[in-house]
C-alpha cells in the first residue's frame, strides 16, 4: 500500500533558478571555459575520495589535481547536466 499525499510531489529541477557561479569547475581544473570538461575526468573525480590527489588522465588542464567536497560536487552536477537532452 503506497500512501501519496500533495506533499510528497516528486520535484523538478529548475536550473534556471539555481544561483550557480559560472565557470568555477573550469577555473578549478584550469580548463578554458570554451573547451569541454572530459568525462573521463569527471567520472576519475567522482569516484575519489575527498582529500584524495589524482592525476588527470586527459591532456587538458591541472595534471594533478587535489580532491575536495566540493569539486566532488560539482564534478557530479556536471555529470548530470551533460546527460539532459536539449
Amino acid at each position: 500500500m503506497v500512501l501519496c499525499s500533495s506533499n510528497m510531489k516528486k520535484r523538478r529541477l529548475d536550473i534556471k533558478k539555481l544561483k550557480l557561479k559560472k565557470n568555477t569547475l573550469s577555473r578549478q581544473l584550469k580548463i578554458p571555459r570554451k573547451k569541454n570538461i572530459p568525462i573521463t575526468l569527471l567520472k576519475k573525480i567522482q569516484k575519489a575520495k575527498a582529500g584524495q590527489t589524482i592525476k588527470n588522465p586527459t591532456k587538458t588542464g591541472k595534471k594533478v589535481i587535489k580532491v575536495t567536497r566540493k569539486l566532488e560536487r560539482r564534478a557530479i552536477f556536471a555529470i548530470r547536466l551533460k546527460g539532459f537532452k536539449k
